[in-house]
């Protein structure tokens, strides 16, 4: 699970946390809880849901209700403004002597192809049919065991094998047709003592703020530094100390860059966490070393650029995550990479900034916008491009178990769009929605 994911927003609402909750599932969970009742002095009057009102006037004569009638309040039952508090997900599987069983099917339709997961347009794909089982580790009584395998099927697989190492080791020949297949992009174990733990197996990587599994995102679409700048999954040991409740430190070795159980490379993976105040925290992520032996298959516009020449390098992202307040996120990050051949040769030469704005109305209802300048100077597209992408979209949650997320979204390329955006064009709309059912 990637690093900035690991820091919690301060507000909380209905025991859920701000925007996205930046620990565990990543569920966005809003803030906002409104009294339907006004006939007290009491600010608002009763709270029925358990947390403070947000948007409602101290007086009663204006109260709760200001505002939300005029606008025609719910909208049909949308729960636009208003009480909209969610319980639990309800869950299939549950938790059975710690180990906790489930998993979710993310449906979606768009309209461009994006070389960014989305690969089928015009017709409405199953990108995600997931399954998992963990048992968290809980250190608070001393050392304690766990571990966790997810499965995957659907058009999101083939992105998430182990690609690294082109012979079908692992799950990379475990394909059904030209964009649909499995994945296991888990299975490890961990341990931990106290404010130590340490992972072995193969997890996913700790670089970036954006992760392969959809409930843990804002948008449907991916940004183009996390497709093609950084690793999806690792292979090797993980540790991490929560050195304070503000700092927490990672350090491990990982085989190379999206591998399974066979040796791509020798790497070093890392970075620090820091509540540097009660909004902001920044996380810097590393990993730098032999990244791969020349066979890196992932399926993109161009050709592999590291066949037979051997890869090492360096990659690091800096996400620094602010509370602007209660109801709004935002989120900057910068990733750079830069990679050499066994004769030096530049194989990779990657620079990009994405910033993110959510704004939280409620349990039900999210506004985001992404902005995206990705410069590939080297090894992604056939020449030397600078991409530019902006997303706006909008998280509806009608109840604790579905997230439908329909996204409005531009490219556009300086440079020569060759194999990056459809029909090589200069720029394109896009406009795409999925559907999330968590279970």
């Amino acid at each position: 699970m990637k690093l900035s994911k690991l820091a919690m927003l301060a507000a909380l609402a209905c025991g859920l946390t701000a925007g996205q909750a930046m620990a565990g599932n990543g569920t966005i969970a809003q803030v906002g809880c409104f009294s339907d009742s006004c006939d007290s002095c009491d600010p608002c009057g009763e709270i029925t849901c358990g947390c403070e009102p947000v948007g409602c006037d101290l007086g009663c004569d204006s109260g709760c209700d200001s505002g939300c009638d005029s606008l025609g309040c719910n909208l049909g039952g949308l729960g636009l403004c208003g009480d909209c508090c969610h319980d639990d997900p309800f869950t299939l599987f549950g938790e059975y002597g710690g180990i906790s069983v489930g998993g979710w099917l993310q449906m979606g339709y768009h309209t461009a192809a994006l070389p960014l997961f989305n690969s089928r347009p015009d017709e409405v794909q199953l990108h995600q049919a997931w399954l998992y089982a963990e048992k968290a580790i809980d250190t608070s009584c001393g050392f304690d065991i766990g571990g966790r395998i997810d499965y995957i099927y659907g058009t999101d697989s083939q992105d998430t094998q182990a690609f690294g190492i082109a012979n079908d080791h692992w799950d990379n020949g475990w394909d059904n047709g030209a964009d649909y297949g499995h994945a296991l992009p888990q299975l490890y174990v961990e341990a931990g003592y106290g404010d130590l733990s340490v992972k072995a197996g193969h997890f996913y990587t700790i670089i970036g703020w954006e992760v392969v599994t959809a409930p843990d995102n804002f948008f449907y679409s991916h940004a183009y530094t996390m497709y093609n700048s950084e690793p999806f999954t690792h292979t090797g040991a993980l540790a991490t100390y929560n050195a304070t409740d503000d700092l927490t430190f990672y350090g491990g070795y990982v085989m190379g860059w999206d591998s399974g159980f066979e040796d791509n490379g020798d790497a070093f993976l890392g970075g620090i966490s820091a509540g540097l105040t009660d909004n902001l925290t920044v996380t810097y992520a590393t990993v730098g070393g032999r990244f791969g032996d020349g066979n890196i298959n992932r399926v993109d516009p161009g050709p592999p650029a590291t066949v037979g020449r051997g890869e090492n390098g360096y990659m690091h992202s800096i996400v620094a995550d602010y509370a602007v307040s209660d109801n709004l996120q935002y989120i900057f990050q910068s990733d750079l990479l830069d990679t050499e051949d066994i004769d030096g040769a530049t194989v990779r030469d990657t620079f990009g900034i994405n910033q993110y704005l959510i704004y939280s109305i409620n349990d039900c209802w999210a506004l985001g916008t992404r902005f995206e300048w990705y410069q590939a100077d080297a090894g992604v597209f056939n020449t030397d491009n600078d991409v530019y992408a902006w997303t706006s979209g909008i998280n509806y949650k009608p109840n604790a178990n579905v997230i439908i997320r329909p996204e409005v979204r531009w490219d556009w390329v300086d440079g020569d769009p060759t194999g990056i955006l459809e029909n090589d064009d200069d720029d394109q709309f896009t406009f795409g929605m999925d559907t999330i059912f968590l279970f």
